[in-house]
């Protein structure tokens, strides 16, 4: 998942400083989309891997070849000899972050759509935004606006019509340990960011870094499991490393440059509405996944709740202009 650049992520966690040298919006634009293209593959690839990989399987592969691909990125921007001194500098910091992303989410995230629809498991999961906001409010004090309130019981309307496949009365759900672990997900993702806004250190160093934490436990974790490896298929590999480049490694770095090169951080991110929606259609022509009639109408919900946290008041938005 993504940073989706709403009132705590937007400029902060060590992204870095835009300045007149780097801003070009046709790229922006380019990058930026390609990277939500990507995005939206992943919940197939999350389907397809888990058909013959267990999770803790699966983000083993994907936190490996993450670390090739993100230590690629650090060679050529030239970063490699930032790696031990950023670590060096805070590990107890490291050590939490990684443990929480890509160790605990990831495998919260994988046993959720391993026992729910994708379709499911992927709207729930996108309502994290909206967990950040409230999060935000009690760690840093950040006040919430009456919008905000509105925007949250939209959003979480739209998890319940899902969860219940709009059979809200009767609160039936298909799977009450899928829709657990969903919520739980963006829990730990909005945790992450909360703790990564007293990061300044370089966001692929850091990333990098989390992987590197998380890569021994992940290795232990499927030793203990004793699920054999043979049966893999080479459909279940490519799907694997497919996760590890696109979900965890390069797309984040075409999302950071995105980001980087545009003025308008919110233009950009606002593509990421867009994710879903490609999503469930490669869902149901890739692998047949029928998609619940409630599930796009939760889908509506979740989306457009955010979409109202996200609005500013025309005296901000003019008074950003003046800063510009």
């Amino acid at each position: 998942m993504l940073c989706s650049g709403n009132r705590v992520n937007g400029g902060k966690h060590g992204l870095p400083a835009m300045n007149n040298s780097t801003v070009n919006e046709k790229q922006a634009l380019l990058f930026g989309l390609t990277a939500v293209l990507l995005w939206s593959t992943v919940a197939t690839a999350f389907k397809l891997t888990l058909a013959q990989l267990t999770p803790i399987q699966m983000l083993t592969v994907a936190c490996v070849i993450s670390i090739i691909s993100l230590v690629v990125i650090c060679a050529y921007q030239r970063q490699l000899h930032l790696i031990l001194p950023t670590f060096a500098a805070n590990p107890t910091y490291f050590i939490i972050s990684g443990l929480i992303n890509p160790l605990s989410y990831y495998l919260i995230l994988f046993q959720a759509y391993r026992l729910l629809p994708a379709s499911q498991a992927q709207s729930i999961n996108y309502s994290w935004a909206m967990t950040l906001t409230i999060m935000a409010a009690i760690f840093l004090k950040q006040k919430i606006r009456k919008q905000d309130y509105f925007a949250a019981a939209l959003c979480y309307l739209g998890v319940l019509v899902i969860a219940t496949r709009g059979n809200l009365l009767a609160l039936d759900f298909d799977s009450p340990v899928g829709v657990g672990l969903a919520l739980s997900s963006t829990l730990l993702w909005a945790g992450f960011w909360i703790l990564n806004t007293r990061n300044t250190a370089d966001p692929v160093v850091s990333l990098l870094l989390g992987f590197l934490v998380a890569l021994p436990c992940t290795l232990i974790l499927s030793l203990y499991e004793g699920a054999g490896w043979n049966h893999i298929t080479t459909q279940g590999w490519l799907s694997a490393v497919y996760v590890g480049l696109f979900e965890m490694g390069i797309t984040f770095f075409l999302w950071l440059n995105a980001l980087k090169r545009t003025r308008h951080t919110a233009r950009i991110s606002n593509l990421i509405f867009i994710s879903p929606f490609i999503s469930l259609l490669l869902l149901s022509v890739i692998i047949q996944e029928q998609i619940h009639p409630a599930t796009i109408v939760g889908l509506v919900c979740i989306i457009a709740g955010l979409t109202i946290q996200q609005l500013t008041p025309k005296r901000d938005n003019t008074h950003q202009q003046t800063e510009s």
